[in-house]
């Protein structure tokens, strides 16, 4: 019996709490038991400008602007030193229009090269076999002879 009663008075507790909640909210309080509410935030107003009167209170006064012009100077002298040695000017130069096309073709460039030098070393070959050994040296001789006379 005794939890029926305990029941009964959380219940009754419970009433007068939401009966407190409804008067607070309508804005009748009648009992006075909550007579001491709490003030309402005043509005803070930075860039707006009332109508009323009773907000001008509220309003921030106008910031004066700050003079940032050496300090900005001085920022952009240490950027422009720090991209002066940051900058690798090797990179910077324009590439030459078909170095993409050289890029693709080295490696066929690289099997030609080595079947034109086989070519050339069978060539040289079948001469020295139809001729004779000291002819071809001395053709040879006289061959860098001339050119290095030419130079």
């Amino acid at each position: 019996m005794g939890e029926i009663g305990n029941l009964e008075d959380e219940a009754m507790k419970r009433k007068q709490r939401l009966a407190n909640m409804k008067r607070k909210f309508q804005g009748d309080d009648q009992d006075g038991e909550n007579s001491e509410s709490e003030p309402l935030p005043q509005p803070i107003f930075r860039s707006y400008k009332p109508i009323t009167e009773e907000l001008g209170d509220n309003v921030l006064p106008q910031a004066e602007p700050v003079d940032i012009s050496e300090q900005v100077q001085d920022s952009v002298a240490k950027a422009k030193e720090q991209v002066l040695e940051d900058l690798d000017f090797m990179n910077l130069a324009p590439r030459k229009p078909d170095w993409d096309l050289k890029r693709d073709i080295a490696k066929k460039l690289e099997k030609l090269e080595k079947r034109t030098s086989r070519a050339i070393g069978e060539i040289i070959r079948e001469r020295l076999k139809g001729q004779d050994l000291a002819d071809a040296v001395a053709v040879g001789a006289s061959h860098a002879a001339n050119s290095y006379d030419e130079d």
